[in-house]
């Protein structure tokens, strides 16, 4: 039986070529047991007519305020307040640009804004529109108001000509609408419901002196990723970051801001104790530099300085001698070689319960993406689980439900 069955979706159509698509995916969500409010803008009715979704929906379809004859006023608030979720496929830049910008002129932005639950788009348009930096804008303010953009996974486009901006197959939208509410069934059943996560991200930062430091190129958009995630599942979470631009975009998230290995070390070893779950995803400095220099280090005048470096401590290790019985540890590896050997021996090493290995081999992968490549080494199962190229909060999702397992 599927998720969908016993939803109502709000299906939003605009005027686009794919339009016909449209047909395809409302027939896909009644088939899933799904009720299904078809509400089109006056110029989608130029490319499908109204007649052939209503047979399908069993609705009437909406598209003005009032009913043309009877005068009936449609409410969009209602809708907005009925829908488990809205889906706009196409979405064209016009309803794009419409929709994150608050240009409420047609009954579609208006339930659109009126919606609570989670709204799908599914951009349809030629590729100089899609590239077009209004559009890239557009579409960032979407995802940065928590809507879910939908677009066909690069390997699957035909070619650079025609692919970027083609609509995703109805297939492929009716298939993220249902692991999207197959992930939240799990979430509202999450074994990490109430527990408290310590997760450790972003880079740390030694000082030479107080302009200069030795660092790396860690964002921090994976721990944070985690974090979110954690969040959702009803967990109790602590981020210790070092400094990023990344921040959580859930509120529930508590941030300890620290610079240095050292400051990250202390600031763990306050919070492991009451965690029951701490993920190592911090890219820790492996050195620091032994006498950094009170004031700025002059180039004038001046030999190049001579940087003595010593050993930062090694967190997950600290904390892996630390742990109690039923506390989980999970570290990270991220490797240039070697990294399956690497991360089974990094894992018994530090008395790891998990180890997530990614390598700079794999393109998108790695800091400062928002994609990753995981495989996930267990203490005691000797294959790991591999996963394919996916948006870090998708991966996520993957390591927390590992998690969960163990």
């Amino acid at each position: 039986m599927s998720v969908l069955k016993g939803k109502h979706i709000v299906l939003g159509i605009t005027g686009g070529i794919a339009a016909y698509k449209s047909a395809s995916l409302l027939r896909l969500f009644v088939r899933a047991g799904a009720e299904v409010q078809v509400v089109m803008t006056p110029s989608a009715r130029e490319f499908i007519t109204p007649v052939t979704l209503s047979a399908l929906s069993g609705k009437p379809v909406v598209s003005e305020f009032f009913t043309a004859n009877t005068g009936e006023w449609h409410s969009h608030v209602d809708l907005g307040l009925w829908a488990d979720a809205m889906v706009i496929a196409p979405a064209t830049a016009c309803t794009i640009a419409k929709m994150a910008n608050g240009v409420a002129d047609n009954m579609l932005v208006t339930t659109y804004l009126s919606a609570r639950e989670p709204v799908f788009v599914a951009p349809a348009m030629d590729l100089d529109m899609m590239a077009h930096p209004s559009t890239l804008r557009n579409l960032d303010l979407l995802r940065s108001y928590g809507n879910h953009v939908i677009e066909p996974a690069e390997g699957e486009l035909a070619s650079h000509l025609v692919g970027k901006g083609r609509m995703e197959e109805p297939e492929g939208i009716f298939r993220y609408l249902e692991e999207y509410f197959e992930r939240r069934v799990a979430v509202e059943n999450s074994p990490l419901k109430g527990r408290k996560v310590l997760i450790t991200g972003g880079p740390t930062v030694e000082r030479i002196d107080p302009v200069r430091f030795i660092s790396n190129f860690s964002t921090g958009k994976m721990a944070f990723a985690m974090a979110d995630e954690a969040a959702r599942r009803g967990a109790e979470v602590t981020v210790v970051a070092g400094p990023t631009v990344a921040v959580p975009a859930d509120s529930r998230v508590r941030v300890v801001r620290v610079e240095s290995a050292l400051e990250m070390l202390d600031a763990c070893r306050r919070e492991f104790p009451a965690s029951d779950v701490a993920v190592m995803c911090a890219a820790v400095a492996d050195y620091r530099v032994a006498n950094p220099a009170s004031a700025k280090i002059k180039r004038e005048g001046h030999e190049p300085p001579h940087l003595e470096l010593v050993a930062n401590p090694d967190i997950a290790a600290t904390l892996g001698a630390e742990k109690r019985p039923g506390q989980i540890l999970v570290g990270f590896a991220l490797e240039t070689d070697n990294g399956p050997a690497n991360a089974m021996g990094k894992m018994e090493r530090k008395n790891l319960d998990m180890v997530v290995l990614n390598s700079l081999a794999d393109k998108g992968a790695g800091f400062s993406t928002d994609t990753n490549r995981v495989s996930i080494f267990r203490r005691g199962v000797v294959e790991p689980l591999v996963f394919p190229l996916k948006p870090k909060t998708e991966v996520a999702a993957d390591i927390l439900n590992v998690i969960e397992t163990l």
